[in-house]
């Protein structure tokens, strides 16, 4: 086994270093990310494609292709980092928010009711200068 070091070190030393990127970039990025998300989410009845500005398509488009991307690299960066440094479940829950998919909502809704998840949501939020995200209109 260590052979294979002494032959990949080289690949071991690209992976740390795009491991310590993504970790800073994480750490930077999901915060702002979390704070992004309104307080009524997980209740608001309102799609995103509702909200659109229905004029511009190109914008639309790029958009959704650019959100789906980000979302995509989160959550393949969370799936990572349950395993290198960093804040796994959190990147891909944001991720999971990101990407556009069918029942979408709904697996959200059941991903926010974890007490673990709503909890370190609500902390970044708080810590950030956000209120806290709401699961239904009488919380606070």
């Amino acid at each position: 086994m260590f052979e294979w070091f002494v032959d990949n070190r080289s690949l071991l030393i690209w992976l740390s270093f795009f491991s310590a990127i993504f970790f800073i970039v994480s750490l930077i990025a999901l915060p702002w990310l979390v704070g992004l998300i309104p307080e009524d989410y997980f209740f608001n009845t309102t799609t995103d494609s509702q909200n659109a500005n229905e004029d511009n398509f190109f914008y639309k488009l790029a958009m959704k292709i650019g959100k789906n991307a980000i979302g995509l690299v989160l959550l393949a960066g969370g799936v990572l980092m349950l395993f290198l440094p960093g804040q796994g479940l959190l990147t891909i829950f944001m991720g999971a928010v990101l990407i556009d998919y069918p029942k979408k909502k709904l697996i959200e809704r059941r991903l926010i009711k974890i007490g673990f998840i709503l909890k370190c949501l609500n902390w970044v939020r708080i810590k950030g200068g956000h209120s806290s995200l709401r699961l239904n209109k009488d919380s606070d």
